[in-house]
């Protein structure tokens, strides 16, 4: 077998809904990763039944548009049938981070052919600055410019290219001021969107003084860019009476609403808005999606014509903002076992020009700076610096990753310090377990009651033979030269719940029509993450009718208002509940119709197998919803849920903030050149926490995009600003995510088999987010394997993402 790690791995074909598990051999470098690894990954989800007594959560129906995407009929913003007369907009960008907007010339642009008209900051009737929490966002610049790529205005024209050409067209008369670029800049200006927050515990610069062992350090990782398939997009339509009909690829229809209706100074009653799916929005749909809502909206009020917004992709990078770089100072004192004695950690954080949603991604980088570690005597500051980039916004994970990333990097330079294996400084670090009265508070003040990570660890290290492999990997290292392997086992404990409490409630609409069809609506967005699946399959069970009877309608403001983003991993949660208690009303409706019927009591109707069953009879569902109807009996309801149990000072960032948490953990294996810096993802097992699962299948496949998506973030992809301020990596040729060659030949995803303690849908627990931190791993799968090629029992110096000039300058220690 040869000893390159740079042969591409095929994949390996499996069913929709068993666990991953590619052949560990047909990498260059053979992974030790066990071949059976996959076969023991529990029993595969059984096949959804199309009818019958079987209910539907539990199994894996397909995603509810799985078949129409894949034939090209699912349509998306840019593919509904335009209105008559719809103009384009194209925007038009500061070429400078930083200045004064003396003028400008339009003249050229305007004289093109198709072109209609200019939009800038003086044709907005409502407030021109968008309503954000801060309010510290100009629609369009006015007087200064904060950023390359900032919208100055737009051109409207007949065609997307007519647009998009005399924009570039316009020329800005700017000039230019000193630029704040980097997060070293901004602190030693004292440069911040919002104050600085302090989190602390016990007396940590004693405890430090006091340690028996003491390590400084620091390091940084880089953002990342959202790149969903589908680009920003919003098409506004002016409608009746000033009422406004708004597609938005958003992962808040509510907040646009508002936006819009705040920009043209109306009420939010005369704005609807719709989103009937999204390519993708990984964060970067929460807020930002609201802007092009906003500047269609503006443009088509001037024009009096529907207008479309469709950023290229060239123009989606230099204008919205992306995942938070973050960089980091630490102190930390720790025993002989390893375990931290003291902690003082900063978190700086590269927020962009505005605040955006930079407050609550910090507070939850410092919620998890201790992921799955109990912390003693810690102090943690963050910083929240203003530079002259793009806003930097949400992105899966919200802040939770870098703070996860800083104690697991400190914890690996601990295991590398005392010459320990790194997992067993990560067991010794451990919340207590379930049942433990001490170790079991966090610095935020919340008890930590469900900690499973001691029974899920080391039931990983079992299924992955971590002990096994890594004699191996040693082996491996002691006659290799040039090519180095690492081997780490990282776990995640995500907090679940929005930070800011108001946002944890949601709202549904379940109609039951005369043919026994339904319909469900809720306030939350399908972004290709199956919540619309697993909506409908919550509302079939409580219904007792086939999972094809059920149909999940586009969000709209107008028929769930007030919704909350979809985000915190919390769409499930909040929206399935909802339309559980709208189908729990209307199913309450019929039993209780039955029961006059028959005589019986409401505890003897059963729902199943699209029947209704009393000790006296049984019915089909559609023959006892025509005869209720013609009783007149209410056969729609409205549900609402407000999540239980949390509370929050966001002064002192201490309280409950999350409902529970969820687990997991992976083993991840890697290879390096020494001589390149090139690296090779060999094998990665997975053991996640997802409560009682809804659908197997799809949370199958949210945990190994997250992950994948977690390990581009820290491997491939690297945004570059240059000494001007403005983006060099704005396309895929230079924008390196994940693809298929990237994915490891083995690669396990097993499921834990323990439901939600707490009152979830279904006992389920959110998955969005939390698998992307189980990424970590390769981290410190790269950072163990530069450990061995330097052998010199030293922390690793390095910086993510772990590019191979990274990589090589951390083998040299020319970091």
């Amino acid at each position: 077998m040869s000893d390159s790690p740079f042969h591409s791995a095929p994949y390996a074909a499996r069913s929709a809904d068993a666990p991953v598990s590619r052949d560990a051999g047909s990498s260059g470098v053979p992974s030790s990763a066990p071949e059976d690894v996959g076969a023991r990954a529990g029993p595969a989800a059984p096949a959804a039944p199309a009818v019958g007594d079987a209910p539907s959560c539990g199994t894996s129906p397909p995603h509810e548009s799985a078949r129409a995407q894949v034939q090209g009929l699912a349509p998306y913003v840019d593919d509904v049938p335009e209105p008559r007369g719809t103009l384009h907009a194209a925007p038009i960008l500061s070429p400078v981070a930083h200045g004064r907007l003396l003028g400008m010339d339009a003249s050229d642009a305007l004289a093109r052919p198709g072109v209609r008209a200019i939009v800038l900051a003086a044709d907005i009737p409502g407030d021109p600055v968008l309503a954000t929490f801060v309010h510290d966002e100009a629609i369009f610049a006015r007087d200064v410019v904060q950023h390359v790529g900032q919208v100055v205005g737009l051109i409207v024209a007949d065609t997307v290219q007519a647009a998009r050409h005399a924009a570039r067209a316009v020329k800005l008369d700017i000039a230019p001021l000193p630029a704040v670029l980097t997060i070293e800049q901004a602190m030693a200006v004292q440069s911040f969107v919002l104050p600085p927050v302090t989190v602390a515990r016990g007396d940590a610069p004693a405890a430090l003084a006091q340690s028996a062992h003491r390590l400084q350090g620091r390091f940084a990782v880089g953002g990342q860019e959202h790149f969903y398939l589908e680009g920003q997009i919003a098409l506004a339509v002016p409608r009746e009476q000033d009422q406004w009909h708004i597609l938005s690829s958003t992962q808040h229809p509510g907040e646009v609403q508002h936006w819009v209706a705040h920009a043209l100074g109306i009420d939010n009653h005369r704005v609807s808005v719709e989103c009937r799916r999204m390519g993708g929005g990984f964060g970067g749909k929460e807020t930002q999606a609201g802007h092009m809502a906003v500047w269609a909206a503006l443009a088509a009020r001037k024009t009096g014509a529907p207008v479309k917004l469709r950023l290229d992709r060239d123009d989606d990078f230099m204008i919205t903002g992306k995942r938070h770089p973050f960089a980091y100072d630490y102190d930390v004192g720790f025993d002989d076992q390893g375990r931290i004695t003291g902690l003082a950690l900063d978190m700086m954080a590269n927020c962009g020009f505005s605040a955006d949603l930079s407050g609550p991604v910090a507070d939850r980088a410092v919620f998890h700076a201790d992921n799955a570690y109990y912390l003693g005597d810690v102090v943690i500051r963050s910083f929240r610096c203003k530079t002259n980039l793009q806003s930097h916004t949400a992105f899966r994970g919200f802040g939770g990753p870098q703070g996860v990333i800083a104690i697991e990097t400190i914890l690996g330079d601990i295991a590398r310090t005392l010459g320990k294996d790194a997992l067993d400084v990560r067991l010794a670090n451990l919340y207590g377990p379930r049942g433990a009265t001490e170790r079991c508070t966090t610095h935020y003040q919340m008890r930590v009651d469900d900690n499973i990570l001691h029974e899920l660890l080391p039931e990983l290290e079992r299924l992955a033979k971590y002990r096994q492999r890594q004699q191996a990997i040693d082996a491996w290292n002691a006659r290799q030269p040039h090519l180095k392997r690492g081997m780490a086992i990282t776990p995640v404990k995500f907090g679940i719940s929005f930070t800011a409490t108001l946002f944890n409630q949601a709202g549904a609409l379940v109609h039951v029509y005369t043919d026994g069809s339904v319909q469900v609506n809720h306030g939350g967005t399908e972004m290709g993450q199956g919540l619309h699946t697993k909506v409908a399959q919550v509302v079939a069970d409580e219904l007792g009718v086939p999972l094809a009877r059920v149909l999940v309608t586009a969000s709209a403001t107008d028929k769930v208002p007030n919704a909350s983003a979809t985000a915190a991993s919390s769409g499930t949660d909040l929206n399935g509940k909802a339309a559980q208690a709208a189908a729990r009303t209307v199913r309450d409706n019929l039993a209780a119709f039955v029961c006059g019927l028959d005589g019986c009591g409401a505890g003897a109707v059963e729902f199943r197998g699209g029947k209704i069953v009393t000790p006296k009879a049984e019915r089909a569902f559609a023959d006892v919803v025509k005869a209720a109807y013609a009783n007149r009996i209410q056969l729609w309801s409205d549900g609402f849920y407000r999540t239980p149990k949390i509370h929050y000072d966001k002064t002192t960032l201490t309280g409950r903030p999350f409902f529970y948490f969820a687990y997991g953990a992976a083993c991840s294996e890697v290879a390096i050149d020494t001589l390149t810096g090139e690296y090779r993802v060999l094998a990665v097992d997975i053991l996640h926490d997802v409560g009682r699962s809804i659908n197997p299948a799809i949370d199958v496949g949210q945990i190994e995009g997250g992950f994948v998506q977690g390990a581009g973030w820290l491997t491939t992809e690297e945004l570059v600003w240059n000494e001007q301020g403005a983006l060099t990596t704005k396309a895929p040729s230079t924008y390196k995510i994940p693809a298929a060659g990237d994915v490891p030949p083995h690669f396990a995803v097993h499921l834990w088999p323990e439901a939600n303690a707490e009152d979830t849908v279904f006992r389920s627990k959110a998955l969005g987010e939390p698998p992307f931190m189980l990424a970590i791993s390769v981290w410190e799968a790269m950072r163990q394997a530069v450990a061995a090629a330097r052998a010199d029992g030293k922390p690793v110096q390095m910086d993510a993402p772990a590019t191979p000039e990274r990589v090589l300058r951390a083998v040299s220690g020319a970091w």
